[in-house]
């Protein structure tokens, strides 16, 4: 059996003024965090071969996320924004449990 889901496709982001530029410095902010997380391992930690890849998809997907942030800013999501309030949740969680203990 062949099940067909369509979904409905996310409209298009407001543009406002300095929206290029920080849609650009959030798309290549976060792959340069995970390459430098990847780069910085622990010394008892040896990355090799993965980390080199690692890196290498990094900075494709940096390239990725950088075009669609420069030239389809419509469609171009924040991610800081998203995990952003998922880390900003989890701090006034712990701050919530610190308060009470």
């Amino acid at each position: 059996m062949w099940v067909l889901i369509s979904q409905v496709p996310r409209e298009d982001a407001a543009y406002w003024p300095g929206r290029r530029l920080l849609a650009l410095l959030d798309a290549v902010a976060w792959p340069t965090l995970w390459g430098a997380a990847v780069i910085e391992a622990p010394i008892s930690i040896s990355t090799g071969l993965v980390g080199a890849v690692a890196v290498s998809l990094l900075v494709a997907i940096a390239a990725r996320r950088s075009h669609i942030a420069v030239f389809r800013n419509e469609r171009y999501r924040f991610t800081t924004w998203r995990w952003g309030l998922e880390l900003a949740g989890l701090a006034a969680l712990g701050a919530a449990i610190k308060f009470v203990t």
